[in-house]
């Protein structure tokens, strides 16, 4: 299970950031998670939980925003979402190799007391 070291790399960053602002505790953590990141969501909840155990950000709120995954047509020049994992522009059929999103695994805020 990946998401326990991804989670574990989330806690540290969090950690060091609440050092950083002279927090005395984490209440909640919010990740960016793209729907191609590869990551399985529940077991990123199940991991948060036991990752944070004994630290400051024990018992912290874990708030996934989801990213869906969008590629760029380079033939029509407009960006379309991705459905199905396929990278097939709906307008030309042209093959995209350019995706704008859908990979994120970011730690975007931290709320701190």
């Amino acid at each position: 299970m990946h998401e326990l070291s991804l989670m574990e790399a989330v806690r540290d960053l969090a950690l060091e950031q609440a050092r950083r602002h002279q927090a005395r505790r984490i209440e909640g953590i919010t990740l960016q998670v793209g729907s191609l990141a590869g990551v399985e969501i529940e077991a990123l909840r199940f991991a948060h939980d036991v990752v944070m155990a004994d630290t400051m950000a024990a018992g912290s709120r874990l708030e996934i925003e989801a990213v869906a995954a969008a590629c760029f047509c380079s033939v029509c020049r407009q960006s379309f979402p991705v459905l199905d994992g396929c990278c097939d522009c709906p307008v030309c059929g042209a093959l995209s190799r350019e995706l704008l999103r859908g990979r994120e695994l970011q730690l975007v805020s931290l709320e701190l007391a």
